[in-house]
């Protein structure tokens, strides 16, 4: 009984990534006005998540061990790596009409949904009501990151409907890791020691390495503070969410 509350509570977790549907309603002028203010708030959203969600959870499962530290550098290492391997696969003879960017994004949100999933999978072995209140602070800090991962996809080069149907593939791991950590409950400590250092270092590369470097490019000074302000409001947003947690 309990592993079909935890599975309906990640269907629920996956079904947030649908909340980009709202732009299908935004004309194609005002959504291309506010998409660099969906890059900067997604930028705020890795990094707070990497800084005040994963690593600080990491450290505490870990007992505090300084490997933690050497997991986040693999993780960037190994989201550059494959970034530069897709570039070269896909980009070394012609412009890319879709931004690596797009894709490592992808992958780093799909690492992290799977970590959620691990989460919420092994809270409702201890109970439901563990569980549910376990689920309700992963959906506080899902709904802004979401909203910032389709703004991504979308200045990615991915028409709308194709950023909606990735990003909610992406967030069908959750599933499988549900499934994973409820049966593995006494062990999927082990997969998050490992798995949220590795997603934090991607989350970090992602945000300085693509994210970022976009921004600059903003040449207006009032563009430029208003981006800089969603970027924080990001930051604050996954604040808040770990109080939260």
């Amino acid at each position: 009984m309990n592993l079909i509350w935890a599975l309906g509570a990640s269907i629920v977790v996956s079904l947030i990534s649908f909340v980009g549907v709202i732009s299908l309603f935004l004309k194609e002028n005002l959504l291309n006005k506010i998409l660099l203010l969906l890059i900067s708030f997604s930028a705020g959203t890795l990094i707070g998540g990497a800084f005040l969600h994963l690593i600080p959870e990491a450290v505490e499962k870990s007992g505090h061990s300084s490997e933690v530290y050497f997991f986040v550098i693999v993780g960037f290492i190994l989201f550059f790596m494959l970034e530069k391997y897709l570039h070269w696969r896909h980009c070394h003879k012609e412009k890319c009409e879709i931004h690596m960017f797009t894709y490592i994004n992808l992958v780093g949100d799909g690492v992290h949904n799977f970590i959620d999933g691990l989460i919420i999978g092994s809270s409702f072995v201890v109970n439901v009501n563990f569980g549910l209140t376990t689920t309700f602070a992963i959906i506080m800090h899902e709904i802004p990151q979401e909203i910032g991962d389709f703004g991504v996809l979308v200045y990615g080069g991915l028409n709308k409907n194709k950023a909606l149907f990735y990003n909610f593939l992406s967030a069908l791991t959750a599933i499988l890791g549900t499934v994973i950590g409820y049966a593995l409950a006494n062990t999927s400590d082990v997969f998050l020691k490992l798995l949220m250092p590795v997603a934090a270092g991607g989350f970090i590369y992602i945000a300085s390495c693509d994210l970022i470097p976009e921004l600059h490019k903003e040449q207006d000074i009032k563009k430029a503070t208003l981006s800089m302000a969603v970027f924080i409001l990001g930051v604050a947003f996954m604040y808040f969410a770990a109080i939260h947690h």
